[in-house]
């Protein structure tokens, strides 16, 4: 197989599409830093400020989607260091809970090395409150609740950029996305609700420090893109 630029290209597997999902995606500085250095694997490394990554969205249709059907998930975990995205800016991500809400998209995703659970999310917006509850075998260890307005003119638009492990290798893969922001958007407060469930390693600091994020009731992205092996 082709190396190239420390990366050796492996089989390539169907991508999706989904489009028009509603997804509030943000980050935030650690509780516990430590804690979230742990859930890094050797070999890859934490970003130094430990700060993590949370996307909550829901695919409400089948229509929306190239053939994962409707779905809701919440995946979650730390930024990387030293594996940026194309843009040379936003780090790399390494995911350690999925909570998925479809065995079909569970599947893939096991497939390709992600932690795939079962799991529901739902996004409820109303007036400019916005709650948003992820669920783990029925019981409720995220709620997200933020202020937000409408979207306007705006358009995030690039690559993301995460690493999974398979069959004991690195496999990086880029995600196009185009979303559509809200203006205003503010993360009123993020709680961790059960602190025997292992996701509560990820819990926020006090005072709640949000250091990115978006919410878009429109947000599309292709699932995965390009893949490669880290040599």
């Amino acid at each position: 197989m082709p190396r190239g630029r420390g990366f050796l290209v492996t089989e390539l597997v169907a991508p999706q599409l989904v489009v028009n999902s509603r997804m509030l995606y943000f980050g935030w500085t650690p509780a516990d830093p430590e804690a979230v250095a742990a859930l890094v694997p050797d070999g890859l490394e934490a970003a130094p400020n430990r700060q993590v990554f949370m996307n909550q969205y829901v695919v409400d249709d089948p229509g929306q989607t190239s053939g994962f059907g409707a779905y809701s998930l919440t995946y979650i975990g730390p930024d990387l260091s030293g594996l940026d995205a194309p843009d040379g800016i936003t780090p790399g991500r390494w995911w350690t809970h999925y909570f998925n809400s479809s065995p079909v998209v569970r599947a893939y995703a096991t497939a390709r090395g992600v932690p795939a659970t079962a799991g529901t999310t739902t996004i409820e917006v109303r007036g400019r409150r916005l709650v948003a509850t992820t669920e783990a075998d029925g019981v409720p260890v995220i709620r997200t609740t933020a202020r937000v307005g409408r979207a306007g003119d705006a358009v995030n638009r690039g690559q993301l950029r995460y690493l999974t492990r398979l069959d004991g290798r690195f496999v990086s893969g880029n995600y196009p996305f185009v979303a559509e922001p809200v203006d205003p958007f503010e993360v009123e407060s993020l709680e961790f609700l059960e602190p025997d469930h292992p996701v509560y390693a990820l819990r926020p600091a006090e005072p709640l420090e949000i250091v990115w994020g978006f919410y878009s009731p429109r947000a599309s992205f292709a699932y995965p893109g390009g893949e490669s092996v880290l040599d």
